[in-house]
């Protein structure tokens, strides 16, 4: 019965946009050839539209003999006749358009009245039934959806995709802002690419912009290699080098060390040819202390991780599940009122390490709210490239002591066993954390700020 009810009032108010009953709104879309004068009514379009909302209730619109005008050469008026149907109605059918391309002018106009639902709507549209189109010119699009905050499906869209931006030939006309945003997306691991392509795909841009053809860093001249450095800089700490496997720092990064910075080559040559320096000061059977250095990182949000010397933090081993036990009691009983924790979990007959960050105390009987928590998962706990991070997203479950619980964070839950689950929610983004699985052991450990000397 609501449906039908529904179905009347949208046909009612789509006949009174197009017979334009006591309208007090005058549009003049497109210009030249392509011109029109439409006309509405102020109270509907203030009702459904932000943009006109604003235009009318701070009245900064044009007004002439008692209506509103408003001119709009930038949309055209199949367009905006396309939208105002929409505004009216609800009904809209994109397939009507000529193609992708009037579908894609639809959204930004959309973007530009400040219609959500709408904008909404047409991003997915895109995405599942014109993928082709957004495939024809990626980096174009990809420029045009990171000029449009509201874009955020298609954003997100070509992020999963960002092995189409890098392997384009139009890759090396990215804007430098774009590239610099993209960078940063992927040091939050938000990309699903390895740290090598991203830094060879960083080269062919930089070459690009400096015009050198030559790829030979022998052959370069003082000049050259000046030019590079300064293109270079701003990105240069944006690229996880101790992410490159070895064979490919070697044969891929160290043969561009002119153009590095001395004290990074340094340290990189420090992490591949003594791995073992790094493991001194941390107990634990799980991970070495490469990983505190990114867990750092990642408390701090740095768009760059750290390193040996610039780490600002230590841990202290506070519990073993396999030494002291895998009861809840005693997890309690070690990891109680210390502050600031980091817990690592091995699952069961795999190489996968799991954990969070809880910058909070684990006492009490309570939700807690936090921003700065988070949950991780190393895919494979040998290889810190397999890292997924996810930062809370409700703060107000972002952690949960209990007498009852182990380390209880969102949705994942650790009671008095091995077996651990992990409940699809919301509280956490998606990191592929299993649902249901079998732990090996775990440890937490205290976060420690070192004291500045």
């Amino acid at each position: 019965m609501s449906s039908n009810f529904w179905a009347e009032l949208s046909n009612d108010y789509e006949k009174l946009f197009k017979k334009e009953i006591e309208y007090d709104v005058i549009i003049y879309a497109g210009e030249e050839e392509d011109f029109k004068e439409i006309h509405a009514h102020s109270s509907i379009l203030c009702a459904r539209s932000q943009y006109f909302y604003t235009a009318f209730s701070s009245e900064w619109a044009e007004k002439k003999d008692g209506k509103f005008i408003f001119r709009k050469p930038n949309i055209s008026p199949n367009l905006f006749n396309i939208i105002l149907r929409f505004i009216y109605s609800g009904n809209i059918e994109l397939k009507d358009l000529k193609g992708p391309a009037d579908v894609f002018k639809l959204l930004i106009a959309a973007d530009e009245l400040n219609i959500q639902s709408l904008i909404f709507y047409i991003q997915e549209y895109l995405i599942n039934h014109q993928t082709e189109y957004l495939y024809q010119d990626p980096i174009g699009i990809f420029e045009i959806v990171y000029q449009h905050a509201s874009f955020t499906n298609l954003w997100k869209f070509f992020l999963e995709k960002i092995k189409i931006l890098l392997s384009s030939d139009k890759f090396i006309n990215l804007k430098a802002p774009l590239l610099e945003s993209l960078l940063k997306r992927n040091v939050l691991n938000d990309l699903n690419v390895s740290e090598i392509e991203i830094w060879e795909s960083l080269l062919k841009w930089c070459f690009a912009q400096q015009d050198i053809t030559e790829n030979d860093p022998t052959k370069w001249t003082n000049e050259d290699i000046t030019k590079i450095e300064n293109t270079l800089h701003v990105f240069i700490p944006l690229i996880r080098f101790h992410y490159i496997e070895s064979s490919d720092f070697f044969y891929k990064v160290y043969n561009y060390k002119n153009i590095l910075p001395k004290d990074l080559i340094h340290d990189l040559l420090e992490f591949y040819l003594v791995p073992n320096k790094s493991n001194i000061n941390i107990d634990s059977t799980l991970i070495t202390s490469d990983y505190i250095i990114i867990f750092g990182s990642w408390i701090d949000r740095k768009v760059a991780n750290y390193n040996n010397k610039t780490n600002p933090y230590k841990v202290k081993l506070l519990y073993r599940a396999s030494k002291d036990g895998f009861d809840v009691t005693s997890f309690h009983r070690n990891c109680d009122d210390k502050g600031a924790t980091i817990w690592i979990a091995k699952i069961q007959d795999s190489t996968q390490l799991i954990g969070g960050y809880n910058p909070l105390d684990w006492n009490g009987n309570c939700w807690k709210s936090t921003t700065q928590s988070f949950l991780f998962n190393f895919t494979d706990g040998k290889d810190t490239s397999t890292a997924q991070l996810g930062y809370v997203k409700k703060e107000n479950r972002a952690i949960y002591c209990n007498s009852s619980f182990g380390p209880k964070m969102g949705n994942l839950q650790c009671r008095n066993s091995k077996n651990w689950k992990f409940y699809s929610s919301t509280d956490y983004p998606d990191i592929d954390i299993p649902e249901d699985f079998m732990i090996e052991d775990y440890e937490v450990f205290q976060v420690i700020k070192k004291q500045k000397t």
